[in-house]
């Protein structure tokens, strides 16, 4: 299917002409960034938005702000973190009792280049929150998402997925020593990975998944990079022009395009960027694309089963 968007498309023009007034969608990370600007698009065109955030206070400041630009917003809140296990089981429960049927889940929170910390199950903290906890979240609300059927789950990825596939050999960084960056690779690509797996158990129930690359912009998600970690990622770009920067509502654009459009009512497990399903590619010097270990069926088990053994959760059957 073709369809006239790119780069430099926004999220309102993603979604224009879009009636989502029957529709719950809940979002991860909805009181920063890409969060918030996906929550307003879709909530101008008339979702119910259920926005999971770790602190209340945050996530209400950025509801206020929406409600400016789109005062008929309807904007619930539910609470939890990522990090903490325990927090996200009691967030989805909660999330689960309140609110039966679910047409989107998009799982966008997500941290990035962080020092090493360890959750209480010993993932790193990206893989941790970026991965384990949306897993564990998704388990938790997926009899909602099978009751919204057709359905759908987007899972934010990056282009950083590059930086490293899953390393099956020392996923938590207990043989080699800690590196933010491929622990970023990892978090990201297990992002994928999750994809292709929700997508394989889940297509024949009418719930499609799909991860997402928003693009490069300038959000809190970069909050532990120095300049010079900027200037190492840049220098070690392949392509001759310079990166290009994205604003805010066009990074939202591939979330918003991939929650919305007709051409996933019967495709998923694909990785998406500038509004538009990615090649795939076999080299990590290449700028656009995804790499094929990130959608390889074989890898995509082996990190479910490994969820499941770090989490304990299982998802319905």
């Amino acid at each position: 299917m073709t369809h006239p968007f790119g780069a430099e498309t926004s999220a309102e023009e993603a979604a224009a002409g879009i009636d989502l007034s029957d529709k719950t969608i809940v979002i991860t990370g909805a009181s920063a960034g890409l969060g918030v600007e996906t929550a307003r698009v879709l909530a101008s065109r008339g979702a119910r938005i259920v926005s999971v955030v770790r602190d209340e206070a945050k996530g209400r400041a950025a509801a206020e702000a929406i409600l400016k630009s789109v005062p008929k917003a309807r904007i619930e809140f539910a609470v939890l973190d990522l990090f903490d296990l325990d927090s996200v089981r009691r967030g989805a429960d909660d999330i689960a009792n309140r609110f039966p049927k679910i047409d989107r889940l998009i799982n966008n929170a997500g941290v990035m280049a962080c020092p090493l910390g360890r959750t209480k199950e010993g993932l790193d903290t990206q893989l941790g929150t970026n991965h384990l906890g949306h897993f564990v979240l998704t388990a938790h609300v997926m009899e909602n998402i099978l009751a919204g059927a057709p359905a759908r789950i987007v899972n934010l990825s990056s282009g950083g997925h590059r930086m490293s596939p899953m390393r099956f050999d020392d996923p938590l960084f207990e043989k080699e020593d800690y590196s933010k960056f491929v622990a970023y690779g990892q978090a990201k690509t297990a992002n994928i990975l999750f994809s292709v797996g929700l997508d394989e158990r889940f297509k024949d129930r009418g719930v499609r998944s799909v991860a997402v690359h928003p693009g490069a912009i300038h959000t809190e998600l970069g909050r532990h990079m120095s300049g010079e970690d900027v200037k190492n990622l840049l220098k070690g770009r392949p392509q001759a022009e310079p990166m290009k920067f994205k604003e805010i509502t066009q990074g939202a654009a591939t979330t918003v395009w991939a929650a919305t459009t007709s051409e996933f009512d019967d495709r998923g497990g694909v990785y998406c960027e500038d509004c538009g399903v990615a090649p795939v590619i076999e080299s990590s010097d290449m700028s656009e694309g995804v790499m094929s270990w990130a959608l390889d069926k074989e890898a995509a088990n082996k990190l479910w089963v490994l969820s499941e053994e770090w989490s304990g959760q299982k998802f319905p059957s």
